[in-house]
């Protein structure tokens, strides 16, 4: 049996569970747009910036994606 099908619990990975939608949309509730894109100044964030966008563009972008959860990890 291969151990790397058995699923790892993250005891220690606080956004386990938390999808990164959730994270954008409390984000830009907390802060809203403007302040989100003075933040992390990325086009997601300033250039007519949505939801949609800023999905499309972090889950391609692991760079931005980290900077972001790390502004929600520092929200909370």
């Amino acid at each position: 049996m291969e151990n790397n099908k058995i699923p790892q619990k993250q005891h220690n990975n606080q956004l386990h569970g938390v999808k990164l939608v959730d994270i954008i949309e409390r984000l830009v509730e907390k802060h809203g747009w403007e302040k989100m894109g003075e933040m992390l100044p990325i086009r997601c964030f300033t250039h007519d910036p949505s939801v949609k966008s800023s999905l499309k563009f972090l889950r391609k972008t692991p760079w931005a994606r980290d900077k972001v959860e790390k502004i929600y990890m520092q929200t909370l």
